[in-house]
């Protein structure tokens, strides 16, 4: 029913969340009370107020390829001491100076997350693969002072900048206190306001330049509320969240801190498990009888294809990059007992969306509904008015979890919020009749055909829903009485013989003319970011000159 609800600020449509007055929408999820914003208080600190008394008598970390497990009691003692090194200058960092933080996912990791953002230190995690030039300019724009690093990272960091080897034992000394001197003192750094940045994050850089973006600690105090909301209401004995993000992506990051909040206990894919690849981390969700996953696209793609049996299974938390709509019917055919939770967010915004039960999951190729807290508007790609229910456009949020700014980008951060406030996003959705979001493409990477603007990501999935193909990009071709036009990167099926010819009649009967496939290559694979995106400006390698269909 499409009733309205009188509510402050304008009568707000009760089946979609759209409020005409404003012309925006609101998230459907009950109202979720938050602490008064300027009220001081860490991430840590409200983590720990949301942990039953007594603490949980089942592990808070479990090392995945290993086994070794740290108990809730022993995480808190570690913090702790942690903490008790910071205020004693034991490591040389205090209250708003940068810590970056290059190293695989540890079980050690997340101890040192929470002992950081406890005493108000800002927490700067980066990809240890990166090279040593990447990490120098993700250094310079943190404006790190110390860094924490194992010994096969630490060699990357740029000379002079002081390192902590995790690895070590002077760091495995400072986190156990002996006397136990530690274990009563408060978590609470006490004058560290919620507006107080958490995290420097990077941007993906997928399309772009890298951009740190700052976090505030109200950022993640609003995500994990919500999720407390829901675990509170659907809470089960004993739940284990495998976490297949990498801790210093967004994603993995928010989740290495959540499952500690929510009392779950978190089974960490170590440096050992991920070496065993997909093949591991089935291994590890089985051995270990988890509740929950975390996954990008190509993991869920990969459970679906493998024989595994996981019965413990629930519920998968799927994101960081489209997922093709015939791979999720493959999965809930595959895993009728499983939910496929489709989410949205990004580095800068938290999260956006996500499906929350049965009935959401079941809304194959939307991102689910607006989060808790969350505004939503749709505004117009071209005149910039905001736009109603069902109409694309590019969407804008605002809400507790938006990043402050990137860290010295005046330049970037006019670009990214309007007058008011609200973060664009860069990607072009709607809001369905039901108050379901779905994303459609990322504006910069929108194909210019003639008088037409052709989504990559509506063309990708035409293309995967082909049988003889594994992966498919497009991406625009220059074409002088076009502008551009759409060429298809295909990767084939073992042995299959499918031609230029084949995959573009494929796609022409499924897709209105103008956003007809007019060029084909096919290649051995599409490059990806870790969380599943496509790397579009690696694909212009493909860029050589060579015949096109006829327009």
């Amino acid at each position: 029913m499409s009733s309205a609800l009188a509510e402050r600020g304008g009568a707000i449509d009760a089946r979609t969340g759209y409020r005409a007055t404003t012309r925006s929408f609101v998230s459907l999820r009950p109202p979720l009370p938050l602490p008064p914003a300027d009220a001081p208080l860490t991430f840590p600190a409200f983590a720990l107020s949301l942990l039953p008394s007594p603490l949980p008598a089942h592990p808070a970390l479990l090392d995945a390829a290993t086994g070794e497990a740290v108990s809730y009691p022993a995480f808190l003692s570690q913090v702790r001491a942690l903490v008790g090194a910071l205020r004693s200058r034991a490591i040389p960092l205090g209250r708003g100076d940068v810590a970056f933080v290059l190293a695989p996912a540890r079980l050690d990791v997340p101890v040192l997350y929470f002992a950081l953002l406890a005493v108000g230190v800002v927490v700067s995690p980066a990809n240890p693969a990166l090279t040593a030039g990447e990490v120098a300019r993700l250094v310079a724009l943190s404006g790190a002072s110390v860094a924490f690093a194992v010994t096969s990272t630490a060699a990357k960091l740029p000379a002079g900048l002081p390192v902590v080897l995790l690895d070590s034992t002077h760091f495995r000394s400072l986190m156990h206190d002996d006397q136990g001197e530690n274990d009563s003192a408060p978590l609470d750094a006490g004058a560290v306001c919620q507006s107080a940045t958490a995290t420097i994050q990077y941007s993906s850089g997928t399309t772009g330049r890298v951009k740190a973006a700052a976090l505030p600690h109200r950022s993640f105090i609003a995500q994990a509320a919500g999720f407390h909301a829901r675990h509170v209401r659907s809470r089960k004995v004993n739940e284990r969240t495998l976490m297949g993000a990498p801790m210093f992506h967004s994603m993995g990051f928010f989740f290495a801190l959540n499952g500690l909040a929510q009392g779950l206990t978190t089974v960490v894919m170590t440096d050992a498990a991920t070496r065993a690849g997909l093949r591991g981390m089935l291994e590890a969700a089985q051995r270990w009888e988890v509740t929950e996953m975390t996954a990008a696209p190509p993991v869920v793609l990969g459970i679906t294809k493998d024989r595994c049996r996981l019965t413990s299974l629930a519920r998968v938390i799927c994101g960081g990059a489209p997922l093709p709509t015939s791979v999720a019917e493959q999965f809930r055919r595959r895993f009728p007992h499983v939910d496929l939770c489709m989410g949205y967010g990004s580095t800068e915004a938290g999260g956006i969306s996500l499906m929350i039960d049965r009935d959401e999951c079941s809304r194959v190729g939307s991102a689910g509904r607006i989060s808790h807290n969350v505004e939503a508007k749709i505004v117009d790609i071209v005149t910039g008015e905001p736009l109603p229910v069902g109409r694309k456009g590019e969407l804008c949020v605002r809400g507790p979890s938006i990043m402050t700014g990137y860290v010295g980008d005046d330049e970037a951060n006019a670009a990214a919020f309007d007058s008011e406030g609200w973060l664009k996003t860069g990607d072009l959705c709607y809001i369905d009749q039901d108050g379901f979001l779905f994303v459609v493409d990322r504006l910069k990477e929108l194909i210019k055909y003639k008088a037409y603007q052709v989504a990559p990501a509506e063309l990708e999935l035409v293309l995967q829903s082909l049988p003889e193909i594994v992966d498919a990009a497009v991406m625009p071709y220059p074409h002088e009485e076009a502008g551009e036009i759409p060429m298809a990167l295909v990767v084939r099926q073992p042995g299959s013989k499918v031609t230029e010819a084949q995959v573009m009649e494929h796609v022409a009967r499924q897709v209105a003319p103008y956003k007809k496939v007019r060029k084909v290559v096919f290649v051995d694979s599409i490059p990806k970011s870790p969380a599943g995106k496509i790397l579009r400006r690696q694909l212009s390698d493909h860029m050589q000159p060579c015949h096109v269909s006829r327009l």
